[in-house]
């Protein structure tokens, strides 16, 4: 089976021993590295405090390496949201339905108890090209 690194300036780049996403069989699925709100050019958190912001930065950052990879969020088939409070459920989804607005993918949202960097969010996601 044939591992495809995907990389992308316009997404941060990895902070651990990890990839931004994996494409596999041939590029037809590919799985997405949890994204987190920093900005790709300068590295830095953005949206302190807010998880509306920090919603949109990280799916901005996620769709930057779906493009990289050939894909958008219209191939996007499953996500995990990681939130560090649970209370911002409805404020993220308010976020997300702007970048799923056609068909959302299947979807769990978990509290974790800290993520990267202070965030408030992290979100992976799971695409197959033209599905």
């Amino acid at each position: 089976m044939a591992r495809v690194t995907i990389s992308t300036p316009d997404a941060p780049g990895a902070i651990g021993p990890y990839v931004q996403a994996v494409a596999v069989p041939a590029g037809r699925m590919v799985f997405c590295s949890g994204q987190i709100p920093l900005d790709p050019k300068t590295g830095e958190m953005v949206g302190a405090g807010n998880v509306r912001l920090q919603a949109a930065r990280v799916l901005d950052n996620l769709g930057a390496v779906l493009a990289a990879a050939g894909a958008s969020f219209a191939d996007v088939v499953k996500t995990t949201i990681f939130l560090a409070d649970l209370q911002d459920f409805g404020a993220v989804n308010e976020v997300y339905a702007r970048y799923f607005s056609r068909e959302p993918p299947a979807s769990a949202t978990v509290q974790a108890a800290g993520l990267p960097r202070g965030a408030l969010i992290e979100i992976e996601a799971v695409a197959v090209l033209g599905a």
